[in-house]
């Protein structure tokens, strides 16, 4: 429990500050997470007659964010990021030379990687420039919103929780969880609109719906990946919580949604 509350503790404390460094180290840094979470998603799938293109997978990742990163800092247009196209392609052809059984299979795990795992990170990462320069404040308000939804679910679940969501997938949750940690979700958000710049107050109480819905389906997704794949934890590189993919379940569904609601709604 102590080695779970520090690593929590010291990992918080490095997502606020890569958020509130810059433009570059925040790009940066989120990009990495999501190359972290798609090497852990090829690492989890990669068993019997499934055998993903990882090196092919994340440098397609890594040119995409790269692609991303530039277009988000302003050095080159939304048209250029296109150029990624024809690596996608490439995962067709590569699988030519690899004569394997069920080629097919591969690419598959190999582009829903790249969709499930890491594409969500850059959609976080847009956050920070939906309104056209760079605010760090929507994005640190996105994350300390998701965590106080996970604090608000667990609360209100221990204290209240009789009706299960999705029993099957994860026994421990419940509606009152789901209900409670969206609650508490909007009571932050709305304590979020005095002090952070650049959102309304009735922008960071749709963020916190969105976030508490979306981020606890995330999570659900996420625990129906790992029991279908026979798999507790989706990586060791966090101890006492897993890997990368279990603390940002949650952001996997919530982010693309947030980022979309955001670009709608200025």
């Amino acid at each position: 429990m102590l080695q779970r509350a520090i690593t929590g503790f010291f990992f918080v404390v490095l997502l606020i500050g890569a958020t509130l460094l810059g433009p570059e180290v925040f790009v940066v840094f989120f990009s990495l997470i999501g190359i972290g979470c798609l090497y852990e998603f090829y690492g989890m799938v990669s068993k019997g007659t499934v055998k993903p293109q990882v090196l092919w997978g994340i440098l397609t990742a890594s040119v995409l964010g790269l692609l991303i990163g530039l277009h988000c800092v302003g050095m080159i247009p939304f048209a250029k990021v296109w150029l990624i196209v024809p690596m996608f392609s490439m995962m067709c052809i590569v699988s030519l030379f690899q004569k394997r059984e069920r080629p097919f299979d591969d690419i598959a795990y190999t582009s829903l990687g790249i969709g499930y795992a890491f594409l969500p990170f850059l959609f976080f990462v847009a956050l920070g420039f939906v309104q056209g320069s760079f605010n760090p404040y929507i994005p640190l308000g996105f994350l300390i919103i998701l965590w106080s939804n996970d604090t608000g679910a667990y609360l209100a679940g221990r204290s209240f929780g009789k009706h299960k969501l999705f029993e099957r997938i994860s026994p421990n949750k419940t509606w009152e969880g789901l209900i409670g940690g969206v609650v508490f979700a909007l009571l932050i958000a709305i304590n979020l609109a005095q002090y952070f710049e650049g959102l309304t107050s009735g922008q960071w109480a749709t963020m916190a719906v969105l976030i508490g819905i979306f981020g606890t389906f995330g999570d659900l997704v996420e625990s129906m990946f790992k029991r279908s794949l026979g798999v507790k934890d989706s990586g060791h590189i966090l101890p006492g919580h897993g890997g990368l993919m279990d603390r940002f379940d949650g952001l996997l569904l919530a982010a693309p949604l947030v980022f979309l609601f955001l670009l709608i709604w200025q």
